[in-house]
């Protein structure tokens, strides 16, 4: 499943790079997806939207078993 969620976090980051942002995977543990987000998406006031709008949703359609994505 891991190398799924880093095969659709491929997909995302064009997504985010577009807007001085990045993502990088952490680790899996269990359901639960952690990441990171980087630069312009770090200090975004709407990070927390892009992490439950856009990278949460679109791993729970990519990989089925991801429950929830969460920073670090």
């Amino acid at each position: 499943m891991e190398d799924q969620v880093k095969t659709a976090i491929e997909k995302i980051r064009p997504l985010l790079q577009r807007d001085g942002g990045d993502i990088e995977f952490v680790e899996m543990d269990g359901a639960v997806v952690k990441v990171k987000l980087q630069g312009a998406c770090g200090s975004c006031p709407m990070a927390q939207m892009t992490l439950k709008g856009v990278v949460e949703q679109t791993l729970k359609q990519e990989v089925p078993g991801v429950e929830k994505v969460e920073t670090v």
